[in-house]
């Protein structure tokens, strides 16, 4: 399992603040976004490591985590440990463990396509997925009215893009040789979990397991999520902002029209009602669509412009 340096990744300093690395993700992220570099498989795998440097280092808790393992990996190789000899399960959790129902990020990383998206070493020490059972009684009794043991339930990461957790979207699970498609639905977020029935091993009872998707929802360039709604920032001109006009803004869904009234300021924000997220649990219900007005003051005017200018101020 190769060690990943997301401060590289990202280029910033390990001591970089949370607003640091959320500028510097957002650039990269600008820069290789799949839109922006279509058919090119090389940005595709840079964006998704861009995604998993930003979702640790503007994490505390995760980052704290990273920060102990990075010195343990650093220590280890200034005193001579060579290239692929690390004991990554020493760092991990020693080599006792806790007892009870151990699975290995590996087993359930075959059964996703992708194993969700993320690196192996997110998985082994962020992201990996997690065994527990449970009996159906408390009893003792093992007569023939006590409920049957439940297999055990394993959990697994998904990442999913704002433009998926927006319409919806399916992920291929392959179990044992067969492919079941499983189904995400629309209005998901961040710790939304997606149960798959049946979906995972057989116990050697013969009972299959249910898997459930722990969504993460990576971050998008152009929106932001805002609690229930989504914010997005329109760029318009000085004369625009003066004069007032109709500017075309991005959505989930397609682009609309906002009219842009005299005098506008700039940070000013408006509301579009039922263009923001999906309500997961009300069919048809959708949150708002916040868009911040930036007003591009022009750096380079010509003679003419200038003259104007100056007329304007002396009026």
């Amino acid at each position: 399992m190769d060690y990943q340096d997301y401060y590289k990744i990202l280029g910033v300093d390990e001591k970089a603040s949370t607003e640091d690395v959320k500028k510097a993700y957002r650039k990269l992220a600008m820069k290789y976004h799949p839109d922006r570099n279509p058919n090119n498989k090389a940005a595709e795998e840079h964006f998704k490591e861009i995604n998993e440097a930003n979702e640790v280092l503007s994490d505390p808790q995760k980052r704290t985590k990273y920060d102990q393992l990075s010195n343990s990996y650093s220590s280890w190789q200034q005193a001579g440990g060579s290239p692929g000899s690390f004991h990554w399960e020493d760092v991990v959790g020693g080599k006792g463990g806790r007892g009870g129902t151990r699975v290995d990020v590996n087993d359930l990383g075959d059964l996703f396509g992708d194993g969700g998206g993320f690196s192996d070493f997110f998985r082994t020490f962020f992201g990996g997925a997690m065994g527990g059972q449970s009996t159906g009684g408390r009893g003792r009794s093992r007569s023939t009215y006590a409920r049957p043991r439940q297999p055990a339930a394993y959990q697994q990461q998904v990442r999913v893009s704002l433009y998926e957790a927006y319409h919806g979207t399916t992920r291929m699970m392959d179990i044992n040789g067969i492919k079941k498609e499983i189904k995400i639905p629309a209005g998901v977020k961040t710790g939304t979990k997606v149960r798959a029935a049946g979906a995972g091993p057989a116990d050697e009872s013969g009972m299959n397991s249910d898997i459930y998707l722990i969504i993460e929802v990576t971050p998008d360039p152009r929106f932001e999520l805002a609690g229930e709604d989504i914010l997005t920032e329109k760029k318009i001109d000085l004369a625009t902002a003066v004069l007032g006009g109709e500017v075309k803004v991005e959505t989930l869904s397609g682009d609309v029209l906002l009219i842009i009234p005299p005098g506008t300021q700039p940070g000013r924000m408006f509301r579009l009602a039922g263009r923001g997220m999906p309500d997961l649990k009300r069919k048809g219900k959708f949150s708002n669509l916040m868009v911040r007005i930036n007003v591009q003051i022009p750096k380079h005017l010509t003679e003419e412009q200038k003259q104007l200018f100056e007329k304007l101020r002396g009026i």
